[in-house]
């Protein structure tokens, strides 16, 4: 598995490699379209770690073997401060 860091490169080539004038248009779009599958996946690694670091930002304590983090997207919002609403 390609790390994301050779991913970047591997994207940042592409960009060179289709502003060549002398590429042809059929190796441009298929350029475009690695470049285009690339950076989507690329994007969806970098919300996974935008929600892992919110979520180690949000822990009261720091984390250890017994305090992993927790996620409190499931919560009963109908409680508030102890008393129901």
């Amino acid at each position: 598995m390609e790390s994301f860091e050779e991913k970047l490169q591997r994207l940042e080539k592409l960009t060179v490699d289709i502003k060549k004038t002398d590429i042809s248009l059929e190796d441009a779009l298929k350029a475009f379209e690695e470049g285009i599958k690339l950076a989507s996946g690329m994007e969806k690694e970098l919300d996974k770690i935008e929600g892992k670091i919110q979520i180690l930002m949000n822990e009261p304590e720091p984390m250890e073997k017994d305090n992993p983090p927790t996620l409190d997207l499931f919560s009963d919002d109908s409680e508030v401060n102890g008393t129901r609403r």
